[in-house]
């Protein structure tokens, strides 16, 4: 079954026939993680790096940012009997696509706190395709770990 994650959203699924599925990923960043041993896959798709912009807002919608989304996603696989020694991680997103200047940077700054939460963690990222002015779908099949780019006027890639 596809299960769409949506903008702000997050899913872990250990159902063999799952394939999670987020699409448009601008600036935003998606965060999938796969455990193999336990079949266990998920997808984050956080927009802004930092909940302490808007505390309300991050209480409702913790997955809108990095800082409380990425924690989540990987507790959720845990709860699951996911093992973060087994974790495959792949990033993808963090394009500049409304800011053609750089005024704000946003994909970038989604990329440098997760590689920062990352490092700080421990957390070693296995593929990544980040940057550029493009949009990106990315999708995950749970029984394989099999992960799919499809690129602004490419075909689509497994990575």
């Amino acid at each position: 079954m596809k299960v769409v994650v949506g903008i702000s959203d997050m899913k872990v699924s250990n159902t063999p026939g799952d394939t999670l599925i987020t699409y448009s990923l601008g600036s935003c960043i998606g965060v999938v993680i796969w455990d193999g041993r336990v079949k266990v896959g998920g997808i984050l798709h956080y927009m802004l790096p930092e909940s302490s912009i808007d505390p309300d807002k991050a209480r409702v919608k913790p997955y809108m940012f990095a800082d409380t989304g990425i924690p989540r996603l990987f507790k959720a696989a845990y709860a699951l009997g996911a093992d973060k020694s087994r974790l495959v991680v792949k990033v993808f997103g963090g394009g500049q696509i409304m800011d053609a200047d750089g005024v704000f940077n946003i994909g970038k700054r989604n990329y440098m706190i997760l590689r920062k939460m990352f490092l700080k963690s421990g957390v070693m990222i296995a593929a990544e395709d980040v940057g550029g002015t493009v949009n990106r779908t990315v999708s995950l099949e749970v029984a394989t770990g099999v992960t799919r780019l499809k690129t602004g006027g490419r075909e689509e890639v497994e990575v």
